[in-house]
């Protein structure tokens, strides 16, 4: 085939997820796309997947995704008219302990909200799914009819056919050698010829960081992966399977054992067993040791590691042990730090994006493909995707930090994450100035984007092992302390540490207009300071940045920590010629000093006018330092936000604790701003949700003279059909968590997006989108807790605490 000279996006990468994006792009009416694969298609991780297709998955978003994609497969052989061997036999999950019941729970609770069924099983339901099994120490497990395996060539080859029917092109054996960029395109090198571009796709598998270094030069950064050795192997062909598959007329359904770390499901006649084992190894030690080409190659066989895993998998199937093994496949598949694929926008890079680094690529690639052209296509997904965006990921992860979070995420596959867990590989990467004080002080760390926070401070005696925070449970040894902490902020004076604030400084002349065209509201007047939302083209919330005005032109907008790559393109990408934007995340760190008696303390060491109103900011020195003073509080009381240089920050805090401040950590702030019906970013500012939904009608000025993003779907908007509310919700041992269901009369009226007991409010409280008929206040309505429904109310008002904000405005 004569290679093309122009494409409208040129995919590098022909394994299940690149052919995906292809046929999604092509079916979607963008038909001028090309897919470059340097051997065969399926050449890598595709050819020696498992092809395993499970609904479950602990994060929302990659089952939204799973869930497409599966639905996808179902029907796509008839669609494309190619056969392919899917066999959907359903699954049982296999529960040894109470706590992993109820993580399935959670999961059903979620599945059910996509409309899918999964049902909780007694070990006597599990072993009339799964016959050969013992049962005799599971506490239950889960059921899902849609899962099972599908042929990892064959659906690729099915999804290439259906690609080409709607237009695409797909040049096999065409291998992609570099990049480079020219009058605002890009120009893919190929050794058959150059194809110029809008939009360039990293779906290169592991190969992936080899290919990212190619966009180096254009503001890219090496990509966050490593690659990991996965084995799985069959057994010779077991006739007690075959007699019960011919009496059936199927397969057996698959059973995964994750509290032992592995899958076993049926593969002809012989069983098919793959770990997931503590002692895992990379694949390769660095990008440099990866061969050219790696197509359709396994590594040497390394059956030892998995001794465990398999006389347990022997011991739960005892007809495991009675064949001999047939094949070992040990091949490489990429992981990304937290185990989850990266689709959506190169981190620095214009009209690049990447689709790699999926685990479970049989399973997403179908879904993935969806994600994937929707985002180049509109520049924005149907559903929040944040948690498979690759900005998620910043400078902190670098190699080591790779390789460490690869290890521990293989070897913790099936790990529950509980609420209270911090994983411990690779921290300390990002360390306050007042870290050791905060050590030295009890502070249990937390890792944010990197940046290691208190989550809360413990007291002599206090166990602080990690196996402590292995629950579900809201008690636990930080609890009392976490009462401590707000109640100290609440009767008198609190700080907290809180570095890595993403902060940018925008100057130059217009930006104050540019700015009043990005946002939904107003700008502050100079000296002030407010929250400005950033609506994406449906008028959903994309972002929240806090805006402080220091001239007509000069601003400083802050974010999370988390949002750092993401919130800086948000403004970058869309900012015109002669403005500067400079990330200053680094060159200055906050603390929050609040509570009735802040006032008095910052009086003490403080030259600053502590007469300024709320959201007012002012230049001042503390402690004998300089430092930018902002009236704000997370916490809903008096307070102030302290800003200065990392050099001078150690100082200021030992001066703020030293005049009496307690130390809070962000367990107590979670409660406090919770308590206030403050919103956080991924928690209630979603881009699932509209600014109108969300409850942020205030911050939106519809009659301004500027077209900003969103603002026609905002005006259109009349009468929005969800709003956001506060629940005050039956106290159980639990908090509701992130997209716990809500019921009213048994019917499902919405979503838990964050929750917290209050202990100001001595309320357990949580953060509801609903159905605008059950938003009325009084309404009462249920919440399912890890399968156990609890009695909810909506609240008059989202703020439970100060309602009026004379404290904060004290």
């Amino acid at each position: 085939m004569t290679i093309p000279s122009t494409a409208r996006v040129v995919i590098i990468g022909g394994g299940v997820v690149g052919v995906s994006a292809l046929y999604h792009l092509a079916k979607a009416g963008w038909t001028d796309c090309v897919l470059l694969e340097k051997n065969e298609l399926t050449a890598g991780s595709t050819w020696h997947a498992a092809g395993n297709c499970p609904n479950f998955a602990a994060n929302y978003g990659v089952m939204n995704m799973q869930r497409h994609g599966l639905a996808l497969y179902r029907g796509l052989a008839d669609e494309v008219d190619y056969p392919i061997n899917y066999h959907v036999t359903g699954a049982v999950r296999l529960a040894h302990t109470h706590d992993r019941m109820m993580e399935f729970e959670r999961v059903r609770g979620m599945a059910a909200h996509m409309g899918l069924t999964m049902d909780m099983c007694t070990p006597d339901e599990l072993q009339s799914h799964f016959p050969f099994m013992e049962t005799h120490d599971l506490e239950g497990g889960l059921w899902d009819p849609l899962d099972g395996d599908i042929d990892p060539s064959q659906v690729t080859q099915a999804l290439a056919k259906g690609a080409r029917a709607h237009g695409g092109t797909i040049l096999r054996f065409t291998p992609a050698t570099g990049v480079s960029r020219k009058d605002g395109e890009w120009i893919v090198h190929t050794e058959k010829g150059d194809i110029r571009c809008e939009y360039v796709v990293n779906a290169a598998g592991y190969y992936a960081a080899r290919v990212g270094e190619w966009f180096l030069p254009h503001g890219g950064r090496p990509v966050p992966l490593s690659v990991m050795s996965h084995q799985y192997f069959l057994t010779e062909a077991i006739p007690e399977v075959a007699a019960w598959s011919k009496e059936h007329g199927r397969k057996l359904p698959m059973l995964r054992d994750v509290d032992s770390s592995y899958y076993l499901r049926q593969d002809t006649h012989s069983l098919n067993l793959g770990p997931y084992e503590r002692n895992c190894q990379v694949g390769w030690a660095s990008g440099q040791d990866m061969p050219a080409d790696f197509s359709f190659q396994l590594y040497p066989d390394d059956l030892d590691r998995l001794e465990w895993y398999i006389e347990d998998a022997m011991a739960r199937v005892p007809l495991l042990g009675t064949q001999g093994v047939q094949r070992n496949i040990n091949g490489p598949i990429p992981y990304a730090p937290d185990g989850l694929p990266m689709i959506g926008p190169m981190p620095g890079v214009p009209n690049a994006f990447e689709a790699h680094s999926f685990t479970f690529g049989i399973a997403q690639g179908g879904g993935a493909g969806k994600v994937l052209s929707e985002w180049i296509m509109h520049g924005h997904t149907e559903w929040d995707m944040w948690s498979v965006d690759p900005r998620r990921f910043t400078g902190h992860a670098d190699a080591a930090y790779c390789t460490g979070k690869a290890l521990e995420t293989y070897g913790h596959e099936y790990a529950m994450h509980f609420p209270h867990h911090e994983w411990p590989a690779e921290r300390d990467r990002k360390l306050s100035p007042n870290h050791e004080r905060l050590v030295a002080d009890g502070g249990q760390m937390g890792a944010y984007n990197g940046w290691e926070r208190a989550n809360w401070f413990a007291q002599p005696g206090d166990d602080t092992s990690e196996e402590a925070t292995l629950t579900w449970d809201r008690s636990g040894p930080w609890e009392p302390r976490v009462r401590a902490e707000v109640e100290a902020v609440r009767d008198g004076v609190g700080v907290i540490d809180l570095c890595g604030f993403s902060r940018f400084a925008l100057s130059g002349e217009g930006a104050a207009e540019w700015l009043r065209g990005m946002v939904a509201g107003g700008l502050p007047k100079v000296g002030r300071m407010n929250l400005v939302y950033f609506p994406d083209s449906r008028g959903r919330v994309l972002t929240e940045m806090s805006c402080i005005r220091h001239a007509d032109d000069e601003f400083t907008l802050m974010t999370a920590a988390l949002a750092q790559w993401h919130d800086y393109e948000v403004l970058s990408r869309r900012m015109p010629a002669g403005l500067t934007l400079t990330d200053r995340s680094a060159d200055v760190t906050a603390m929050l000093v609040t509570g009735p008696k802040s006032r008095d303390l910052l009086a003490a060491i403080s030259d600053a006018d502590l007469s300024l109103g709320w959201l007012s900011h002012q230049q001042a020195t503390v402690a004998g330092k300089p430092a930018m003073l902002a009236r704000v509080s997370f916490a809903g009381e008096l307070g102030w936000e302290v800003h200065a240089s990392p050099t001078d920050a150690a100082a200021i805090y030992s001066a703020i604790r030293d005049a009496g401040a307690a130390p809070f950590g962000m367990y107590a702030l979670n409660s406090m701003r919770i308590e206030k019906g403050y919103l956080t970013w991924k928690g209630e500012l979603s881009s699932d949700y509209t600014l109108m939904e969300t409850g942020l009608g205030r911050f939106v000025k519809l009659d301004k003279p500027q077209d900003f993003p969103g603002k026609a779907a905002l005006q259109a908007e009349t009468a929005p059909t969800r709003r956001l509310v506060t629940l005050v919700v039956e106290p159980g041992r639990q908090d509701a968590p992130y997209m716990a269901a809500v019921f009213q009369n048994g019917i499902r009226v919405g979503e838990v997006l964050s929750a917290a007991y209050g202990y100001r409010t001595e309320k357990a409280i949580a953060m509801a989108m609903l159905s605008t008929d059950a938003a009325a206040p009084g309404t009462e309505l249920e919440i399912e807790i890890y399968g156990q429904r609890l009695k909810a109310v909506v609240q008059q008002d989202a703020c439970l605490w100060d309602a009026d904000n004379s404290r904060i405005r004290a």
